[in-house]
């Protein structure tokens, strides 16, 4: 996930209390055209404490205003974040260009290893095999979709289960996991104990696997990514830091 961050302060003390203009407000969503042809959609969150700027998967950029921000000062950290967000969009635009049909050869990440793609035919049917795994289709010029439909389907058999079991091992409620196509996150864990996962975990090595299921569940102990919180993490996954090494140099953008 591409993100930009500032943070935004307002210190009013001593201040006069002198009635001064408002400056105009992003509605909730709204869209601008701007620099370089780039859609930037400005979108208003109460929660949130700073600007936080995105590359969304489809090109365009998501750009948040936090509370007590405004539309003239998201306007001129986009002017500051110029030179970032034209630099993530021309890596957008390349991987667009360099996308490919998927056939015998293609390879791919599956569990942490780079996998090759083998298309056999079998009468009037397709196999697609890669690192033991089986898939019957159809005759096709691409199979990148049969494929990433067959990991999703194993993610969401092995994913809850280890979930759950690592909930258990270390004395945590987990009242329902998901598995999702999440476009910018690994994974998120809800007040109410609901561990949504990305389908794409399966493509992960298993210790960074492991440690994003940990990293999710100890968000049961602390709702933050505060020092306690962390210290939670460090217990239970003492590698930790390897694992966010290893999804900070793999983006979801770049899985496929």
């Amino acid at each position: 996930m591409f993100q930009l961050g500032l943070r935004f302060f307002e210190n009013g003390f001593g201040r006069p209390n002198v009635p001064q203009k408002k400056e105009p407000e992003p509605s909730p969503a709204s869209l601008l055209v701007w620099k370089h042809g780039i859609e930037v959609r400005l979108v208003r969150q109460p929660r949130a404490r700073r600007y936080l700027l995105r590359l969304q998967p489809d090109g365009t950029a998501r750009l948040v205003v936090p509370r007590r921000g405004n539309r003239a000062e998201a306007l001129r950290f986009l002017e500051r974040s110029e030179a970032w967000l034209l630099e993530r969009y021309r890596q957008w635009q390349a991987r667009g260009t360099a996308r490919r049909a998927w056939g015998d050869g293609t390879r791919f990440l599956f569990r942490g290893e780079e996998t090759e793609l083998r298309v056999e035919t079998l009468d009037d049917r397709i196999r697609l095999s890669f690192a033991g795994e089986r898939v019957a289709v159809a005759l096709g010029a691409d199979y990148r979709d049969a494929v990433l439909a067959h990991l999703r389907r194993l993610a969401e058999r092995e994913l809850p289960p280890r979930t759950l079991e690592l909930a258990r091992e270390h004395g945590i409620t987990v009242h329902r996991v998901t598995v999702r196509a999440q476009k910018t996150r690994w994974g998120s864990c809800s007040a109410r104990g609901t561990v949504s996962l990305n389908w794409r975990l399966i493509q992960a090595p298993v210790f960074v696997r492991d440690y994003l299921l940990i990293h999710e569940l100890m968000h049961r102990r602390e709702m933050n990514h505060s020092a306690r919180y962390w210290k939670h993490v460090a217990t239970a996954c003492p590698d930790y830091r390897a694992a966010e090494q290893w999804l900070k140099r793999t983006r979801l953008e770049q899985m496929d």
